[in-house]
């Protein structure tokens, strides 16, 4: 029988590759050489998908098939690209492929669109509750950057309750007291009925608490739109004309902290002098700002890898449910300084 992995070593590409472009992914970015390459070969070789007619799992199979749900787009957000890339370089060593590909808005996701696969890796707030009632074969699904209420699946988070305490603590250490915080709009998809459940993000709640215990929270220099670079712009330029702009400013994402370094230095507010950044995600460009942007580095890729794990460990039979938390860890870099007013 021909595999995925027999194309991907004839077409030289990875087998998430082989897969993605037989699954027509929209995110995937190939050449047209490389893509008519795979066609070719997989037309050659007459391949064709394993679907299992039986929700059973066949113990004795060197390979088992899973598809890949994500909502947030990560030729926007580098971060979730990264938790897709550790996915995809750890499926080949525990005999799982991606077989499916889909992406919240873009995918039909249905009961016959997840028939026969083995396990679900989900990444992002996407309802897993609700998800059950499409894919309603096993407990063999594994959340990513999402913690669900559904107790009986597998979890892989951030640490950002933590990481944001160590932020808040640092900025106090260095005589901020006037803070403001710039983040995405928590939203929950449920799939079901296409609708989108509000809740509020660990960052923005631990913030506030924070700020709260030591009697400076400001409603008003808590402001929240979209997690891109468009965003973080409007919002800076909106605290700048409202003159509520603080000493120090949280980011919620990197892509975030773009915008808001780009307004700061439209106004002429210099960075760290006047205004200190303290972003999350530690992208690559993050060190290339000006000035080198402070961020929460979030371990993308050991999350994905840790997801490959537990879904594989659950497909061969485990049945408890495990929470894993990844640690995050502060890069101080040049955009914050002493709080000087």
């Amino acid at each position: 029988m021909v595999t995925l992995k027999d194309i991907a070593r004839l077409s030289n590409v990875s087998t998430a590759t082989v897969s993605r472009i037989i699954n027509n992914d929209p995110t995937l970015s190939v050449t047209e050489e490389t893509r008519s390459r795979v066609i070719s070969i997989v037309n050659e070789l007459d391949y064709k998908p394993l679907r299992k007619k039986s929700s059973k799992l066949v113990k004795q199979a060197d390979e088992f098939h899973i598809g890949l749900i994500m909502l947030n787009d990560e030729n926007i957000d580098p971060y979730f690209y990264s938790i897709r890339n550790g996915i995809e370089n750890s499926c080949q060593q525990y005999g799982l492929t991606i077989v499916s590909t889909m992406m919240v808005g873009k995918n039909n996701i249905s009961s016959e669109s997840l028939n026969g696969l083995d396990g679900l890796i989900v990444i992002g707030d996407i309802e897993i509750d609700d998800l059950r009632k499409i894919y309603n074969k096993n407990n063999n699904i594994v959340a990513v950057d999402y913690l669900p209420l559904d107790t009986n699946v597998d979890v892989v988070i951030s640490d950002f309750e933590g990481a944001t305490n160590q932020v808040m603590e640092f900025l106090f250490s260095r005589g901020h007291t006037d803070i403001v915080y710039l983040g995405g709009k928590g939203n929950v998809y449920e799939l079901v009925e296409t609708k989108i459940r509000k809740k509020e993000d660990i960052r923005k709640i631990t913030f506030e608490k924070n700020m709260k215990e030591k009697n400076l929270y400001n409603p008003t220099k808590v402001l929240e739109g979209d997690w891109g670079t468009t965003s973080g712009y409007n919002l800076t330029k909106q605290l700048i004309e409202s003159q509520l702009l603080g000493s120090a400013i949280v980011v919620g994402s990197d892509p975030m902290a773009i915008g808001v370094l780009r307004a700061l230095h439209e106004a002429d507010i210099a960075v760290p002098d006047s205004v200190s950044v303290f972003s999350f995600d530690d992208i690559e460009a993050a060190a290339f700002m000006n000035p080198p942007l402070s961020s929460v580095r979030v371990q993308g890729d050991e999350m994905g890898k840790t997801a490959v794990k537990l879904l594989f460990d659950r497909i061969k039979g485990r049945e408890i449910p495990l929470k894993v938390i990844l640690p995050a860890q502060l890069i101080y870099r040049d955009s914050v300084g002493e709080c000087i007013k």
